[in-house]
């Protein structure tokens, strides 16, 4: 039939013979009902059903606002449904496109049952799977055996998905996969913003780097693959070769390698076994530099043993063209403690390099190790594999140990340098004005007398924490007094302070 104003005539006897009246007809009362807007031809066939109208060629269909075009259809009245095939598309909106092989509407339901390359075209986005359902009334699409969504850059791949095309929001479940040409992301559960292009995660998620460098861990978040910025949280993970920043939540910009990370925050070192952690804390990587703050804490991993020190603020440095981005220099300042089963000390700040892994403390110094305690304006402490190597001590240098609960021995000097066999102190150089008080004692702990003595140097070798000789280099003065004979006065050298009650007993007692 070509000339329309025929067919219309044809197609109207038709209706009046039948007793049936399409819906969107002049005639047509319930505007609910699906409307043939157009076809080449048109007929019942009682052997399909009585109800049934076949439509074939050029076909179109309209329900409400929507539009159904097809090659050929079935068309229920009765049931207001609707079975296309060939070239089927729904054009739900002005941008909103759905197209396949075949189709099933019903309606009164507004559901569109379509399967057969599946393509859903909603502007730049394209969702293409083996089947699809969709509900126009409250324009959600979903599948639930492989679906593919192309979105600007970004390639999305899952096992089930829902589209909620009027806040233009896929959701994602089961071995979701997003590629981009800068990373590539893995999920659980996953929803994905078209228009932000924002994908956030409702389970076990991944992004990797395209060069492998960085990549994300986390089970709640959302990720703005636009800008590369993530937010993470329940315990989100970043790493960076051999970096790792971590805690409860963090906001992170890749581009410009800044994040910020808030409550249980960890910036772990996994080459030089260097962890730093706080409450909250930054990473700067194009300055090369991360610091901990509020309950801050640094810990240099050994396998023997771990120590641990608190300050009010602690800052690592890095070379940020360096890949690994290593910790260099470490930096904690404004009361500083630290705690080691067989090393302690305090400090108002300090310095840690790991060139020559030695840790330099400034600003009223104290060490403890084994009985002693150690005491200068400045004090170096170098560590070589793990265990303490050499101590030197700067101005004002002193070092007490209690020989019982009111007497101390006492060494005091211009400089000193203390050395240490397996973490215990055996031998000490006393470098100008020298000085000691020591009381000398037999095995069983006898009172021998008491070793009052100066000289402008000294050497002197410890054994299990107790003076076994002292050497006097040039000019000693003093001798072995006997205790009736020496005023109390004379046993505290000038400069004596014993600081045994600051000592911490355990890593818990480095916070105030």
């Amino acid at each position: 039939m070509t000339n329309p104003i025929l067919r219309t005539i044809l197609l109207s006897l038709l209706y009046l013979a039948s007793g049936i009246w399409p819906s969107g007809t002049l005639y047509a009362q319930d505007t609910t009902k699906i409307v043939l807007e157009q076809a080449d031809t048109w007929e019942f066939n009682k052997a399909i059903g009585p109800d049934i109208q076949r439509i074939i060629g050029n076909v179109i269909l309209r329900h409400d606002t929507g539009y159904l075009y097809c090659d050929s259809a079935y068309l229920n009245d009765m049931t207001n449904t609707v079975k296309a095939y060939g070239n089927v598309h729904i054009k739900a909106s002005d941008t909103l496109n759905l197209y396949g092989d075949s189709l099933q509407y019903n309606g009164n339901t507004k559901i569109a049952n379509v399967w057969g390359n599946v393509r859903l075209i909603d502007n730049q986005t394209i969702l293409t799977t083996d089947s699809l359902d969709f509900d126009r009334k409250t324009q959600i699409a979903w599948y639930d055996n492989w679906g593919k969504i192309v979105s600007d850059d970004n390639c999305l791949v899952s096992r089930y998905g829902y589209y909620y095309t009027s806040i233009k929001e896929f959701f994602f479940k089961d071995e979701v996969i997003l590629i981009n040409p800068d990373f590539y992301m893995r999920s659980d559960t996953l929803m994905y913003n078209t228009v932000t292009e924002i994908a956030y995660f409702y389970g076990p998620s991944s992004v990797v780097t395209t060069d492998k460098v960085d990549s994300i861990y986390c089970t709640n978040g959302w990720y703005d693959t636009q800008k590369d910025i993530s937010r993470l949280l329940h315990g989100g993970e970043i790493y960076h070769e051999a970096q790792l920043l971590t805690g409860d939540t963090i906001y992170y910009d890749r581009v410009n390698g800044y994040g910020q990370v808030f409550n249980n925050a960890l910036l772990l070192d996994t080459i030089q076994d260097i962890a730093l952690t706080g409450n909250y804390g930054e990473l700067i990587r194009k300055r090369g530099i991360g610091y901990m703050t509020d309950h801050a804490t640094a810990m240099m991993i050994d396998n023997n043993d771990t120590l641990f020190m608190h300050g009010d603020t602690i800052k690592a440095y890095f070379d940020p063209d360096d890949d690994q981005q290593q910790i260099k220099a470490m930096f904690a300042y404004y009361k500083v403690k630290f705690f080691r089963k067989d090393l302690q000390g305090a400090c108002d700040s300090l310095a840690f390099h790991s060139s020559d892994s030695t840790l330099y403390m400034y600003n009223g110094p104290v060490i403890w190790t084994g009985e002693n305690q150690l005491t200068a304006d400045t004090i170096t402490m170098t560590i070589r594999n793990g265990e303490l190597d050499t101590m030197v001590m700067y101005r004002s240098a002193f070092i007490i140990s209690e020989d019982d609960t009111s007497k101390f021995n006492q060494i005091k000097g211009k400089d000193m340098i203390a050395y240490f066999a397996k973490n215990e102190l055996y031998k000490i150089k006393v470098l100008g004005n020298s000085e000691t008080v020591y009381f000398a004692r037999e095995e069983d702990r006898t009172l021998i007398g008491i070793n009052k003595l100066f000289a402008s140097d000294m050497l002197i070798f410890v054994e299990d924490n107790d003076i076994k000789t002292i050497t006097y280099i040039d000019k000693p003065e003093g001798s072995l007094y006997p205790e009736n004979e020496i005023s109390p006065y004379d046993l505290v050298l000038k400069g004596f302070n014993w600081m045994g009650d600051e000592r911490p007993k355990t890593k818990e007692e480095i916070y105030p």
